[in-house]
């Protein structure tokens, strides 16, 4: 475990806190919510490559989830981060997406890069991976992955793919 505050500290998700990551996905209000059930699994199945941060109850109040490409194995794909409302202001986003890279680099051999998808407009995560890129000493490349038209689902904005690398972390 690592220290991000006196009161707070980072490991890894288990399946118990699969509920509790589902619960600030939603309550964030900002990022794409998936099925409680891909949060439980998520937690058993990529914990090694997923971050919380929990608070002195061990109860989970941010998370970062990610996984390694099978055909780019030395990138970190970001899928999402959230911080509970009550913990926003306090740099864990920051904090967690740093530990987690520095984890995965020391468990993954060979980790250069780290990707994300973030919608136009959402301001906090384009400054977070934008601070992590420039504290990294990386640099930012943008691409539009996926169209508005590519969601069967009805509206959704197109989702930029945000790569940054090479790292050196």
């Amino acid at each position: 475990m690592t220290a991000t505050r006196a009161d707070l500290h980072t490991d890894r998700p288990t399946v118990a806190d699969g509920a509790a990551l589902w619960r600030i996905a939603k309550d964030s209000n900002a990022l794409d919510l998936n099925s409680s059930y891909s949060y439980l699994l998520w937690c058993r199945d990529f914990a090694g490559t997923s971050a919380v941060v929990r608070d002195e109850r061990g109860e989970p109040v941010g998370f970062v989830t990610g996984y390694i490409p099978p055909d780019r194995p030395g990138t970190l794909l970001v899928w999402q981060v959230a911080v509970d409302a009550a913990q926003r202001g306090r740099g864990l986003a920051a904090r967690l997406l740093d530990g987690l890279t520095e984890r995965v680099a020391a468990e993954y051999d060979g980790l250069t890069a780290i990707e994300t998808t973030i919608t136009p407009g959402n301001t906090a995560s384009e400054r977070l991976f934008t601070s992590y890129a420039e504290r990294h000493g990386a640099t930012v490349e943008r691409t539009v992955l996926f169209e508005a038209g590519d969601f069967p689902d009805g509206p959704h904005d197109p989702e930029v793919l945000y790569r940054i690398g090479p790292l050196s972390v």
